[in-house]
């Protein structure tokens, strides 16, 4: 039976709509992407949502409600007005804090701390006297409190409600007027209008459109938090991200006190920048310097060790490589890749056997990062190079070495960007050799005792190597 005009088809991935379904979507050819949803009613719904508008507070008001078009010297700039949290590490993600009327979504896996995160941004704004709502659909009061009472006293600025029927909370939104507003989370949330479960992909996004208008009607900040599937993405429609200001995840293994939030997406603010804090049992603690913190516990005389520096957003993080090289019985030798791209690390195994003539045919290789952290750039291919190396021969790499380069396929060291950033990190932790591109020293500056040791390819990073056990 045809469907009526009140139900469309749209895409999970690229939000394209269609009268009727289909197994692959004509937009961005993914399959299975379509699922069934109600159309978008014509009649405007009463309250915060409905009618049209006034100008908004970058706008002059000429006192009509029509919408209308406007030039840009009609428009008055104001500087954007963020409310600072006092947690460095949060308000560095976010690009100086949190901007007033702003749609921000935290995913991570469950456990990992999100809720622990937010009640302690809500302590921090609401010490300061600056009036936030912490929306629930998950917990009670009185789970709220509990974890609440591990982080310390609260004011009376701090309001909490158990709610997910978003008809009621656009009541309490308005009586209440909070600056700040935490939904937690949106999967539970629902709009009585659309005929389907919360949670669904129709829920998820007919509501965070609804939070999305709330937001700049209102002037509220609003924290919208998402659970992750397995492929590690916010579930609900993938069009989520694009609707929100502002996209944070939260990393890290809930067995481990180490969690990384990282800014991918900010209207407002730089991307890809990290946050490190680490989970005790009063609540989430700041890693200042997460260099020193990666470093901890390092091996002494250890073959297969190696210090490399990453820039995460703008910050230079020193992290350990570690390689283990066994000889192996097996036809197809294993390997493994914790924190390093998988397809990368037999990429390096491949230009280590055919540039150095080590056979690694023959043996099982596993990478790991530790501490947790996980890299995508290629910085840290010359580190992993030498670590395998390091563990083929068995040579020990000296604590005081730093490596860095990008490694091509036909074994030279390449350059890569703010080398002079990952040079200082290395210096200010005590680091006085620094093996880099020879490419690159002409770009970089003394760094007074320490010695900037150039290589052009893999061979030459292998014989300075061997020179270091002499």
């Amino acid at each position: 039976m045809a469907k009526g005009k009140d139900t469309v088809f749209y895409c999970k991935e690229c939000g394209y709509e269609s009268p009727k379904w289909a197994g692959q979507c004509p937009a961005c050819h993914e399959w299975n992407t379509l699922v069934e949803a109600p159309a978008s009613s014509v009649q405007k719904r009463a309250g915060l949502s409905g009618g049209i508008r006034q100008p908004g507070p970058g706008l002059k008001n000429t006192g009509f409600r029509e919408a209308r078009s406007c030039t840009l010297t009609e428009i008055e700039f104001r500087q954007e007005e963020r409310y600072v949290t006092g947690i460095e590490e949060f308000d560095r993600v976010l690009g100086g804090g949190i901007i007033r009327d702003g749609l921000i979504l935290v995913g991570g896996d469950p456990g990992i701390g999100k809720s622990t995160l937010l009640t302690q941004v809500c302590k921090a704004l609401s010490d300061q006297g600056i009036r936030v709502l912490y929306i629930s659909g998950e917990e009670s009061l009185s789970q709220i409190k509990l974890r609440a009472n591990r982080l310390g006293s609260f004011t009376e600025q701090m309001k909490l409600l158990c709610e997910t029927d978003l008809d009621v909370i656009e009541g309490i939104l308005q009586k209440e007027q909070p600056q700040v507003c935490i939904i937690d989370s949106i999967q539970t949330m629902y709009r009585p209008d659309v005929p389907s479960a919360p949670g669904s992909s129709a829920q998820v996004r007919e509501s965070t459109n609804l939070l999305m208008q709330w937001a700049k009607v209102l002037g509220i900040a609003i924290f919208v938090v998402g659970h992750v599937t397995k492929e590690g993405v916010v579930a609900g429609p993938r069009m989520l991200e694009h609707m929100v200001d502002t996209v944070l995840y939260f990393e890290g293994d809930s067995r481990a006190s180490y969690r990384i939030l990282r800014g991918v997406k900010n209207r407002f603010g730089s991307t890809n920048e990290i946050g490190v804090f680490e989970m005790r049992s009063s609540g989430l603690e700041q890693v200042p310097n997460p260099s020193e913190y990666m470093l901890n516990g390092r091996p002494v005389n250890s073959s297969g060790s190696v210090v490399t520096c990453t820039i995460e957003g703008t910050r230079p993080i020193l992290a350990e490589i570690q390689a283990l090289v066994a000889r192996t019985g097996l036809n197809n030798p294993r390997r493994s890749a914790t924190g390093l791209d998988f397809n990368r690390l037999n990429l390096l195994v491949a230009v280590l056997e055919k540039r150095l003539g080590l056979r690694m045919s023959e043996c099982d290789a596993y990478v790991n990062i530790a501490g947790g952290m996980r890299i995508s750039e290629t910085a840290p291919d010359l580190a992993v190079i030498i670590a395998l190396a390091s563990g083929y021969l068995d040579y020990v790499v000296p604590a005081d070495v730093m490596a860095v380069g990008e490694v091509g396929l036909s074994g030279e060291v390449r350059n890569v960007n703010q080398m002079e950033n990952r040079v200082k990190e290395a210096v200010k932790m005590g680091f006085v050799r620094c093996i880099v591109p020879a490419s690159s020293l002409k770009l970089l500056k003394s760094f007074g005792d320490v010695r900037l040791l150039g290589v052009s390819n893999v061979t030459e990073a292998i014989e300075l190597l061997r020179k270091m056990q002499k």
